[in-house]
């Protein structure tokens, strides 16, 4: 794919032919196999060669490392710096300062920087600015091929000989960190120096950077300091800092202030310092340095990890696995551990990014980075039910028994098989993919019986996925207690024990109130015939005796009260009976209601009475006899009522044998009753009164709507449960409940 052709000898390896000309891959003693008998590119990139001694594999890095096998006499943990002539400038730890260029190297000696450690490299064009471990800062100004320099220390005004941190600002001027004495600003030859007693938070300034509008910021070990038009000002982890130890800085192409700190990334939003929204977890851990490159994404160096992130979607919280890219050993690097040095993560002038790790310098071009569209292929290798192999073919049965199912899966990714990630799911089970995870096995326990399907899908480092998942379907059969027969069995057996138990209990009831009521009609028929027995014919003998009394006197005053007397007593003799009648009529009325109302209203009709009618709705039911009594004496009262004192044209009588409720109506064209006669009834009558006791006492709902002129309309109604003796709902069980209660 790069157009180069690949050559296979008997002794020489490998040949790699191309415009630039021939090129031996290695040997022997590199590991190469003198004899090649087969080349093969496959998906991803990577050429395969083998011979009779082995197998390799090339594939192009995007890193290139620089430590002691490339020449440079360091194997890293250094600052490092790119000027616009395209060197790249590092000090060894062993002291000094170096830079190379292609093939070129080159050494500073001035100022006896070789003799002294190098803690922080700055400038620009063809000016640097060298902080020192005791030499203070070192001005280098190339003039030709020659080098001029100058040196600031304390005698100069520096505010320590100690210097860690150096950034020029756009004015051209100097800011030099040191380790203990603050910070000093070297404007041409004159300098001013800023400690914790001016402002400053702490005397340890660990990095420096200029924001678009020339505020000055200082990132220390505890918090950071903002200079700007004379005036200090600090942010630690009350304004929103992850953690006060604060190790570089950086304004991003958006002019927005990034700050790597112990705690993780945050940056300056308009509200404050904040953390990145659902930034993983990498970025929590210490940031040692942080660069931006030309096409939006952040280069960042962790105590950890070296990653490369989306920027304009770490700070809009919007992160997805294709935005942020982690490199190791397999891309080109020899460590993946960052070190604390201003400065230690750069771009330099042709928008390659530098990086100063524990073990190398390690430098990657971003516009040749190129994302690999190859995704791994996931592939389903084994199942296991409680330890014992299944057959991975679609439509296997696992037995209801299992308590563990494993499935081990891997995915073909020949670049980088160790960062391949995976994803899984188990249809009918989980209702969302599981998170990216390394595993490479899946365990579910305790499966319901019902129908499965397992899907597992991989994505190649640079967060590719793959175009198709392995699925693997199968059912989990249910035990013979787990089958719908048998649930259904169970559930027809519960509900048969129900309804027996419900029947029986009914008919117990059933049973229970017609001995009361039959006990309670006895005792009505008793009390009926003493009272007509004894105390009616003996108050009817008293009466005759005194209507013999009244005869025989004379007319005068005595005369005139007896007569009025008997006359009471008559009425008294009328209200007797009709108690009486009132008692015996559950054993003498029809059963039939309709036929007892309509005898009723025959029996109070007189002549020039009002007209009566009488309809039924629905078809007759068998009322309880408590039930009908009670009705018809409602009814009863109702009618007379009408009759007696509406003077009614017309009166009508309905009753209603509804599926739900039993109702009757009675209504008439009469005169109709005054509100407060509605509520309390006439004085001395206890007709209404006694309607509603009654309708209370078998759980009725006894309704009047009347006004003057405006007839009358009484409705009494009862659940139907209630009042049928053929209800397949509880019959009775709330009149016997109110009976109890009534007792």
């Amino acid at each position: 794919r790069d157009s180069n052709i690949w050559l296979g000898t008997n002794s020489r390896g490998l040949l790699r032919l191309n415009a630039h000309g021939v090129f031996a891959l290695g040997g022997s003693d590199a590991g190469m196999p003198d004899t090649i008998d087969a080349i093969f590119e496959d998906r991803e990139g990577n050429v395969w060669a083998g011979g009779g001694s082995g197998l390799i594999r090339l594939r192009d890095s995007p890193f290139i490392a620089y430590s002691l096998p490339e020449g440079v006499p360091s194997s890293g943990g250094v600052p490092v710096f790119a000027d616009s002539a395209n060197r790249t400038w590092f000090a060894p730890v062993s002291g000094g300062l170096m830079w190379f260029r292609d093939e070129q190297r080159g050494r500073v000696s001035n100022e006896g920087i070789d003799r002294d450690l190098v803690y922080s490299i700055a400038g620009r064009n063809d000016d640097l600015w060298i902080g020192r471990q005791r030499g203070g800062l070192t001005h280098i100004h190339f003039q030709g091929a020659s080098l001029r320099s100058t040196t600031y220390t304390q005698a100069e005004g520096l505010a320590q000989n100690s210097v860690y941190s150096v950034y020029e600002a756009r004015d051209g001027t100097v800011w030099a960190g040191t380790l203990s004495g603050g910070v000093s600003h070297v404007a041409g030859r004159r300098v001013d120096t800023y400690g914790a007693a001016d402002g400053l938070i702490s005397n340890t300034v660990n990095s420096i950077v200029e924001s678009p509008d020339g505020a000055m910021w200082f990132a220390t070990p505890a918090g950071l300091s903002l200079f700007s038009q004379g005036r200090w000002q600090s942010f630690t982890t009350s304004e929103g800092l992850p953690s006060d130890d604060a190790n570089c800085l950086l304004v991003d192409s958006g002019g927005v202030l990034w700050v790597g700190t112990a705690g993780g990334l945050a940056f300056r939003a308009p509200s404050g310092l904040k953390l990145p929204p659902g930034a993983p977890g990498s970025l929590r851990e210490p940031i040692l340095g942080i660069a931006e490159d030309g096409l939006g994404y952040f280069w960042v160096a962790t105590t950890n990890h070296v990653l490369r992130v989306n920027r304009s979607k770490l700070q809009q919280g919007t992160l997805v696995d294709e935005d942020i890219r982690e490199y190791g050993v397999a891309d080109g690097l020899r460590g993946v551990e960052g070190v604390k040095r201003n400065r230690s993560v750069i771009e330099d002038s042709s928008g390659r990014i530098w990086v100063s790790l524990n073990r190398a310098i390690a430098m990657v071009d971003p516009a040749r980075l190129i994302n690999n569209t190859a995704p791994p292929i996931p592939n389903i290798e084994a199942i296991s039910a409680d330890g014992k192999v299944v057959s991975v073919r679609d439509g296997a049965h696992i037995s209801g028994h299992t308590q563990r199912l494993t499935f081990d899966y891997a995915g073909l990714g020949l670049s980088s098989p160790e960062r391949v990630r995976f994803r899984y799911m188990l249809e009918g089970f989980d209702h969302n993919w599981s998170e990216r995870v390394d595993a490479r096995q899946a365990t579910y326990t305790n499966l319901s019986p019902a129908s499965y399907r397992f899907r597992v899908a991989a994505a190649n480092p640079d967060g590719i996925w793959s175009l198709r998942d392995a699925t693997f379907a199968f059912e989990v059969d249910p035990l013979f207690w787990q089958t719908w027969w048998f649930r259904l069995s169970l559930l027809a057996a519960c509900i048969m024990v129900i309804g027996a138990l419900h029947h029986l209990r009914v008919t117990r009831l059933a049973r229970q109130l017609n001995i009361r009521l039959e006990e309670r009609v006895e005792e009505r028929v008793r009390i009926a015939r003493d009272l007509h027995d004894t105390l009616l014919q003996g108050f009817h003998g008293l009466m005759l005796r005194l209507q013999v009394v009244n005869d025989l006197l004379p007319q005068g005053r005595a005369k005139q009260q007896l007569e009025q007397t008997l006359e009471r007593a008559d009425q008294a003799m009328a209200e007797g009976r009709s108690a009486v009648y009132d008692l015996r009529s559950s054993a003498t009325a029809p059963s039939d209601l309709a036929l007892a109302v309509k005898g009723l209203a025959d029996e109070l009709a007189t002549p020039g009475s009002a007209v009566f009618r009488l309809v039924v709705e629905g078809a007759a039911r068998d009322l309880h006899s408590m039930i009908r009594d009670e009705f018809y004496r409602v009814t009863r009262e109702a009618l007379r009522n009408a009759f007696r004192h509406a003077r009614a044209r017309h009166i009508e009588t309905e009753i209603i044998y509804g599926q739900r409720v039993f109702r009757v109506r009675i209504r008439d064209d009469g005169d109709g009753m005054p509100s407060e006669i509605l509520e309390k009834g006439r004085p001395g009558h206890y007709g209404l009164r006694g309607m509603r006791e009654r309708a209370e006492q078998i759980g009725a709902k006894l309704e009047i709507w009347s006004g003057p002129a405006a007839g009358a309309e009484i409705q009494l109604s009862i659940a139907g449960s209630i009042a049928y003796r053929t209800s397949r709902r509880r019959p009775l069980l709330g009149l016997f409940r109110k009976k109890a209660a009534g007792r």
